[in-house]
């Protein structure tokens, strides 16, 4: 009974390899921004959030708020929140999660909060024994762990964090994966030309929350490492959408989230200026969780016991995918699938190696 898995291995072998000749990718950017609603990504800024009584925004502040976050439509919105997303992404590559237009996007752990997300999505498989944020390694191979071990990505693969417990979900002792972490020092730090100024900056600021620190050092590091050393897999994390919620400030949120959506644009276009990247690069960005409803108790929260955090999305852009645009009545997307799409961009089969692992999208692919 063994040998029929391996039989059918070899076989499928061929039939991927040729599926995947002609791609163009020759890089991967992955992108995350912790706990970003599909609901702000999708219909721009919520109006029942953007006051004292349920966002928190102090009252002085709601009128510039509205002068920059609201519109009438939910597609102007939108592109005042997110411009990029919406500009370039959602012109010439592929979005999933706008529950309105009949495309879900959800995780599939059931935990519906930050570890089990990162996990789920970078291995590619939910695993019921990941039940806290404790920093603790994770059992179980990820994807950007396996692709390092491929030929041609030695010492081609990072990772920029801006949650400390980050390094521990990628098994950083195990996987040996380069990365930096603003707020965490170790000897095995990948290097960049602005390391030595953004740690001595960050040293002289106060961390604001317990196991992280602000995005801009995540993206000034990431910025940085990507124009000088080319990764073929990059993936970069911000947090602070995910914190600022928390905190029940939306207008805090909102920023946040715009200022992730300026950082992405500027990773694409550094990407874009670099002639072995340029039209060779494809990004990915989604998040690990969802969040409740615009009630004051729920939005600011996650978890099990709230059903719609459970819901997440997902955008690409790159050579090899179809530019559809704002998926509607389509398939659902599972956050499980996000591994093995990464890795097939790269004409890698992780599901070869992980076969527990969900299947890529296909239709993030050219037929």
């Amino acid at each position: 009974m063994r040998l029929l898995p391996i039989i059918l291995l070899f076989l499928s072998a061929p039939l991927f390899a040729a599926e995947n000749a002609a791609l163009k990718t020759r890089n991967v950017i992955l992108i995350t921004t912790d706990g970003l609603r599909w609901q702000e990504v999708f219909r721009g800024a919520e109006e029942q959030l953007m006051n004292k009584a349920n966002g928190g925004v102090p009252e002085a502040a709601v009128p510039a708020l509205r002068e920059q976050f609201w519109a009438d439509s939910p597609e102007d919105r939108r592109a005042r929140l997110m411009p990029f997303v919406w500009g370039e992404m959602g012109a010439h590559g592929q979005l999933f999660g706008n529950r309105d237009a009949g495309s879900e996007a959800g995780v599939t752990n059931g935990k519906n909060f930050s570890y089990p997300g990162y996990s789920e999505f970078l291995t590619g498989h939910a695993d019921e024994r990941i039940k806290t944020n404790k920093p603790l390694p994770n059992p179980n191979i990820n994807v950007l762990e396996w692709l390092q071990g491929r030929p041609g990505f030695a010492g081609k693969v990072a990772a920029i964090n801006s949650w400390q417990v980050l390094p521990a979900i990628l098994n950083r002792d195990r996987s040996q994966i380069p990365m930096w972490t603003p707020g965490v020092k170790d000897a095995r730090d990948l290097d960049f030309p602005r390391k030595a100024e953004l740690e001595a900056l960050a040293a002289e600021m106060i961390q604001p929350w317990p196991d992280e620190h602000y995005d801009a050092f995540v993206f000034a590091a990431a910025q940085s490492y990507l124009a000088a050393a080319k990764p073929r897999v990059f993936y970069v994390n911000f947090g602070e959408t995910d914190e600022w919620a928390h905190a029940q400030r939306y207008d805090r949120y909102l920023a946040s989230a715009r200022y992730v959506d300026r950082w992405i644009r500027t990773l694409w276009e550094t990407a874009q200026s670099i002639p072995e990247m340029r039209g060779t690069t494809t990004l990915i960005v989604t998040t690990d969780h969802g969040r409740g409803s615009v009630d004051p108790q729920l939005w600011t929260s996650h978890g099990e016991k709230i059903r719609e955090s459970g819901e997440m999305w997902f955008a690409v852009l790159g050579p090899d995918t179809p530019p559809l645009g704002e998926r509607k009545k389509c398939a659902p997307f599972q956050q499980v699938q996000t591994a093995a799409t990464l890795a097939r961009f790269l004409g890698e089969d992780y599901r070869a190696a992980v076969p527990e692992a969900a299947e890529a999208v296909a239709e993030v692919f050219f037929k």
